[in-house]
């Protein structure tokens, strides 16, 4: 303030008109008192004492009026400095000066104060010019932005009433979609706040993933088109529209392409399986029993027989690793039996053939489920199983089954060594094993998820839907 009251407006020619106006009431003021003192006293009648100096309120007021604290003050000071000079130049009695200097003390007072006052009054008017062209700048970026947008967005108010569409939206729902509620015009009963990240099939056969964001107040009537503004202070979104048909395209291409690979991954696993276990187990099987039966030839000598015995063995050996290998393919207790009984076949294995303790925790009485289902849990517990084998060092091993009317919850636990799961997490990595048991469970809806750390054993948990 005090800045601007040492800066007057010296450019400006009403300020000069308001200070020729203060030397004309000086000049009035000293013929006055000259009148006054040499006789006039006549003139008194007509004019009380102090009526000049207080008129001096009229050109300080003004220019409070006019320039604010910048032109009151230079005012005031033009004022007391020539009421000081006629001072110095006109003898005047002691109730004349009294008078004369508290009319001179209120005009200074009238010229800080209204000035002040003005001065504030223009600083809230120019803050509040500046606040509103901004945001009248604002409002016409965006809606420049709302218009050209080619992404369909659509204005909603905070009941979910459609209040404006830009032309990208328009072609989407038509122009008539204006104060319908976005849960009709989307056909799908959700509040605008729980339309964020949701991915919706509309009426153009097209898959569009939903953004909302919320908009500042006065904002809600969008841009250009038709549409009715949303009131000031009410809270409005935007829901933008993103066309994702070509990306969920080639997802159902990528996941059908996957479906079709696991299916000819475990046709093939299943003709190999019923293969080995026809022909060359069954010719394995043969081998032993006529090496048996030559073994047992009245002069077969001693030295030969133990020789045939022992081919006999490696012969029903191989038999037993043909038949593990063909039930590893492809366990038939599964398809014949269900879930339970190949996964007590499976522990079964694990516990004679790798000296590791394996608890299955699954009733024994639990029902079938669908095939691919039963399918997938097994291939998800038999990789994580190999996994710890492999790679765990464990000594105990809690394989978990538990079933609801929804979905089917897998769990297997060890005791090993642990690693850190980002590490193997990885597409790039030649370890696929929690890829596939991953990509299994996708395909039918579900989810797998591995808690591990060095030193602490692992767990992996999978979901799948029954539906």
């Amino acid at each position: 303030m005090m800045r601007r009251a040492l800066h007057p407006p010296v450019h400006d020619r009403r300020f000069w008109v308001i200070q020729a106006m203060v030397l004309f009431l000086a000049g009035c003021h000293i013929l006055f008192d000259h009148y006054i003192i040499f006789g006039n006293m006549n003139l008194q009648m007509w004019f009380p004492v102090g009526s000049p100096v207080t008129l001096f309120v009229i050109p300080v007021t003004y220019a409070a009026l006019q320039f604010g604290l910048t032109g009151s003050a230079a005012t005031g000071a033009l004022v007391a400095l020539l009421w000081t000079i006629d001072l110095g130049t006109t003898p005047i009695t002691a109730v004349h000066l009294s008078s004369d200097l508290m009319v001179i003390l209120l005009i200074e007072v009238i010229a800080f104060l209204v000035g002040h006052r003005i001065e504030k009054e223009r600083f809230v008017h120019e803050r509040v010019v500046e606040a509103t062209s901004e945001r009248l700048a604002a409002e016409t970026r965006y809606r420049q932005l709302f218009g050209v947008n080619r992404l369909p967005t659509i204005v909603l108010d905070s009941a979910g009433l459609v209040t404006n569409l830009n032309p990208a939206a328009q072609l989407v729902f038509g122009p008539d979609a204006i104060s319908r509620e976005i849960s009709e015009l989307l056909a799908t009963p959700f509040t605008p706040s729980e339309l964020d990240g949701r991915v919706l099939h509309l009426q153009d056969d097209h898959d569009y993933r939903l953004g909302l964001a919320a908009l500042p107040a006065g904002a809600g009537g969008g841009g250009g088109g038709a549409g009715r503004a949303g009131g000031a202070g009410n809270e409005a979104y935007q829901l933008i529209l993103e066309d994702i048909t070509v990306e969920r395209r080639q997802e159902r291409r990528a996941s059908r392409y996957a479906q079709l690979v696991v299916q000819a991954e475990e046709d093939q696993w299943r003709r190999l399986a019923r293969e080995l276990h026809d022909e060359p187990l069954q010719l394995f099987l043969h081998l032993a029993r006529r090496l048996e039966s030559i073994s047992e030839a009245p002069r077969m000598p001693s030295k030969a027989r133990a020789s045939l015995l022992q081919t006999r063995e490696q012969a029903l050996d191989a038999a037993s690793t043909l038949r593990n290998l063909a039930r590893a393919l492809r366990p038939p207790s599964l398809d014949q039996f269900g879930l339970a009984a190949a996964l007590s076949s499976l522990a079964a294995d694990v516990e004679s053939d790798n000296h590791v303790r394996v608890d299955l925790d699954m009733a024994r009485d639990a029902p079938r489920l669908p095939a691919e289902v039963e399918l997938c849990a097994f291939r998800i517990v038999q990789e994580a199983v190999r996994n710890t084998i492999r790679h765990a060092g464990a000594d105990r091993l809690v394989i978990g089954v538990k079933m609801n009317g929804s979905k089917v919850s897998l769990s297997v636990s060890d005791d090993g060594k642990g690693f850190v799961p980002e590490a193997v997490d990885d597409l790039h990595s030649q370890h696929l094993g929690l890829v596939g048991m991953r990509e299994r469970a996708r395909l039918l809806g579900g989810r797998v998820s591995v808690d591990s750390a060095p030193g602490r054993g692992t767990l992996i948990e999978a979901t799948i839907p029954l539906s």
